[in-house]
């Protein structure tokens, strides 16, 4: 009997000594309360180099847009008060008419654009009122723009038809023709006299468009 309690005490001190070494092997418990989360990841802050925006360095300029040149300005219409007008009546004449060039000359000292038809009428002096029907336009020659230089003339062809060829004229003595520009209301004259008919209806005068000389 004393045998058999010595045996069993024997093996109840054996597997509490087992169980002691085991614990002591195993992992040591997390202290109470304590939660091991993973460290958490911070987006680190970008630094000026890094930014996607590059600032100018200091003290450096943008480069300016290069300077537009301003275009030159188109000539102005020719007018009166710079042109000289004569006329050239080396032309001729044929059945009772007379062929003649009227040259209108730029007296100016800048460049300007002659384009079209002169009106022309027959007058008893360089500031009269015109003698019947002034001259009508011959379409006959294109209308071309004419840029006309300081001392640089064009010309457009003028013809006088005899007012004797009329019957029903009422002549009247004319001491020569009145000039207007295209598009100008000044006007010039110039002294060349011919019998011109004061009654409408009548038409003496036809005139082309200017051309270059």
């Amino acid at each position: 009997m004393w045998t058999q309690r010595i045996k069993t005490g024997l093996l109840t001190t054996t597997a509490a000594a087992s169980l002691l070494m085991l614990a002591a092997c195993g992992p040591s418990p997390s202290p109470s309360g304590t939660s091991s989360a993973p460290p958490s990841s911070s987006t680190p802050s970008s630094s000026p180099s890094q930014s996607s925006t590059s600032a100018a360095p200091s003290g450096s300029t943008s480069p300016s847009a290069a300077p537009t040149s301003a275009a030159p300005a188109a000539p102005a219409l020719c007018k009166a008060d710079s042109l000289t007008a004569t006329t050239d009546a080396t032309g001729g004449g044929a059945a009772g008419s007379i062929y003649e060039k009227l040259i209108l000359t730029n007296s100016g000292s800048a460049t300007c654009v002659l384009e079209g038809f002169a009106g022309v009428s027959l007058t008893a002096n360089a500031t009269g009122e015109p003698i019947g029907e002034p001259a009508t336009r011959e379409t006959t020659t294109p209308v071309t723009r004419i840029e006309l230089a300081p001392g640089k003339s064009a010309w457009a062809e003028l013809r006088y038809t005899q007012a004797g060829n009329y019957g029903d004229c009422t002549k009247v003595p004319a001491a020569g023709y009145r000039i207007y520009p295209p598009e100008d209301t000044a006007s010039l004259f110039v002294a060349e006299p011919h019998d011109a008919c004061s009654n409408m209806g009548i038409k003496l005068l036809s005139i082309t468009a200017f051309q270059a000389v």
